[in-house]
């Protein structure tokens, strides 16, 4: 009987006007907006597990995935699953090759959608700003031009094979140090110039669909409840069509649950915190957000929705790969390119083997395998 049940849900659900794909993208999102109720816009809008979104069984509404990162796939902590470990992006910037970031974008995308991901969390496109900062070398850059450049190429890439690209993190999130209570003091001035270049030419040329949001304040704000950065800077001025999301756990500094509805902010990370069920309850009911403002946050994250195939055949959405031959030979060009050489004294390089006998390697890595970063940077290579 239950399977019965649940048959004929999938028939329903499949003949309505949203799950046609020849429909229109803002037809099919504006037909499913205004069939979700008001508890289940509510449940869309915070994560369920750690990579997931909450699915709405009612409406054939799936979970929502997202993956780290900047340069290797990690589905899990265990290391079970193996994905391409790719140049760190200081290294892949270090190439000055825009083609090459492109493909870079594409064959990650491509191992995003092989572990059944829909977004990738990178790139990470905050400016380098102090040697110091434990991810620089996730970053590509301390050049805004180069720094843009290379955004908008790996944007371009990811989104090309229908995984959405995040970009991150937003903004002047140029440090760790007390990253989750530091307030980032910069004039206007150093904004245009330095800190939004990149983020502005990835929604701007590339159409970002997802930008994730800081932990830190800028200018005494946090970042997920910052109105100016995101409805006025991002979305107004800029025209970001996708959705924002926070950084994981960003919120539990936030000053309230209708501030960061209000800013903009459409998904919290990894669980309901401001935008638990009760909370959104109680500020909507005390009229400190309206339903129009949710709407237009849930909208984005539709589109989004929409835009990676959630509602579509899997057969007609790009395949998926990892570890392959060609992302392994990418991965060793992208090394080669970004080898930079800064100092060749007595004509050290290259070296003359007729009269170099013995190399030492030296160090508490010279025979441990190892891979960069940790956190958000961590993947398993095979």
């Amino acid at each position: 009987m239950f399977e019965l049940k649940k048959e004929k849900l999938k028939i329903k659900i499949s003949s309505l006007p949203y799950m046609d794909s020849t429909l229109g993208l803002e037809k099919r999102v504006r037909d499913l907006l205004e069939r979700l109720t008001l508890h289940e816009k509510f449940r869309l809008i915070s994560g369920r597990k750690y990579w997931n979104t909450r699915k709405i069984r009612r409406l054939g509404i799936k979970p929502f995935t997202m993956h780290d990162g900047p340069h290797g796939v990690r589905p899990n902590k265990d290391g079970k699953i193996k994905t391409t470990y790719f140049p760190s992006a200081i290294c892949r910037a270090a190439t000055w090759n825009v083609d090459l970031s492109e493909k870079f974008g594409i064959a990650i995308a491509q191992e995003i959608r092989d572990v059944g991901a829909h977004m990738l969390l990178a790139p990470g496109i905050n400016i380098q700003r102090t040697p110091m900062c434990g991810r620089t070398f996730e970053y590509q850059s301390e050049d805004p031009f180069l720094n843009k450049k290379l955004a908008v190429a790996v944007v371009k890439g990811v989104q090309s094979q229908r995984i959405a690209a995040c970009i991150k993190h937003f903004i002047c999130n140029n440090q760790e140090t007390n990253r989750f209570t530091s307030s980032s003091e910069v004039s206007e001035r150093a904004l245009q110039e330095i800190y939004y270049p990149a983020f502005k030419a990835a929604v701007e040329e590339a159409d970002a669909w997802s930008i994730m949001s800081c932990y830190n304040k800028v200018n005494g704000i946090y970042g997920s409840e910052n109105s100016h950065l995101l409805k006025e800077v991002l979305m107004d001025e800029w025209g970001f069509r996708g959705f924002v999301v926070t950084d994981w756990w960003a919120t539990r500094t936030a000053t309230s649950t209708e501030n960061c509805v209000n800013a903009g902010l459409t998904l919290e990370m990894p669980i309901a915190i401001k935008f638990n069920i009760f909370r959104l309850t109680q500020a909507y009911k005390m009229g400190k957000f309206s339903e129009e403002t949710l709407n237009d946050n849930v909208r984005r994250l539709l589109r989004v929705m929409f835009l990676v195939g959630l509602f579509d055949d899997e057969t007609s959405l790009p395949k998926g790969s990892r570890n392959t031959p060609e992302h392994q030979t990418l991965t060793r060009v992208i090394a080669e390119e970004g080898i930079v050489l800064l100092k060749n004294e007595k004509g050290l390089l290259p070296l003359d083997m007729k009269k170099v006998k013995k190399i030492a390697v030296i160090g508490p890595t010279a025979l441990k395998k190892t891979h960069l970063g940790g956190g958000s940077s961590t993947n398993f290579p095979p």
